[in-house]
């Protein structure tokens, strides 16, 4: 009785132990190969964006944290300086690494839009549909347009050097300006018991949380942070020089990281 076997196929009665043979491999030409690193490429990006996003929401939670989960939180002192100081960190150390293996300057827009889609999904979710805050008063701010601003400078420069002096630079300077057009309706002043407030300020009155913002009260006179006044232009641009050192640093550690190394073998 005769055995079939389906065409390709290998089996051990067949083998020769003298005799070498090449099994035909799933990729056998250039075409195919090139379509396996796409579809490579089009399984891994996706989860690598919801990687560097989830890591983001969570590095974030725990050095700005309610600075940027309340509208009302985000003063004109210390949010403009906190945000970007740590936001720089992923894009530095992302943007190295895309630069040095791929040359490609892209790293802090990823960054930035992984960091964007992983904060409304945790805004909305946890904030809004489970804690039952206002979406307006709980939304993330946006960063794309600063991961933009970085990645541009670098392809331009192609110096790490130039791209913290200028881009980091403008990264933090610009970190109100960008979001200006979010906040401008939640500025606007009322009077509310006799007293002048903003909009975001009377949210907060209405939706207690466990910590509510009273250091922002203390450290603005009256109700001056309502116009803006002198003190966010002096904060952005300390913001920016500071940014621009934290920028340095995570590029040096994006630098380590991309370099490969090589374990000598042992036994």
């Amino acid at each position: 009785m005769s055995t079939e076997y389906l065409p390709g196929e290998v089996h051990d009665d067949e083998l020769d132990p003298n005799e070498i043979r090449y099994v035909e491999g799933a990729v056998r030409n250039s075409a195919e190969q090139l379509a396996a690193y796409k579809n490579i490429d089009l399984a891994t990006l996706p989860l690598l964006f919801l990687l560097f996003g989830g890591i983001s929401v969570f590095l974030f939670a725990l050095t700005v944290g309610d600075w940027d989960f309340w509208m009302d939180w985000r003063d004109r002192r210390w949010w403009p300086l906190v945000t970007p100081f740590s936001l720089i960190l992923l894009p530095s150390v992302l943007g190295t690494f895309m630069w040095l293996k791929f040359r490609l300057p892209m790293g802090a827009t990823f960054a930035t839009m992984s960091f964007l889609a992983a904060s409304w999904a945790s805004r909305y979710a946890n904030f809004h549909d489970f804690a039952g805050f206002p979406l307006n008063f709980v939304s993330p701010s946006t960063w794309v347009g600063l991961g933009v601003v970085l990645d541009a400078t670098l392809l331009i420069s192609r110096s790490f050097y130039f791209t913290g002096f200028v881009g980091a630079f403008l990264f933090g300077l610009l970190t109100y300006t960008i979001n200006w057009p979010i906040f401008a309706p939640f500025r606007i002043p009322i009077e509310y018991n006799g007293t002048m407030v903003t909009v975001a300020d009377l949210m907060g009155y209405m939706y207690i949380r466990t910590a509510i913002p009273e250091y922002v009260r203390i450290i603005e006179e009256s109700t001056l942070r309502t116009f803006g006044e002198a003190v966010t232009p002096l904060t952005a641009v300390f913001a920016g020089f500071v940014t621009i050192l934290n920028y340095y640093l995570w590029c040096w550690v994006g630098h380590k990281i991309s370099v490969s190394r090589w374990m000598n073998r042992i036994i």
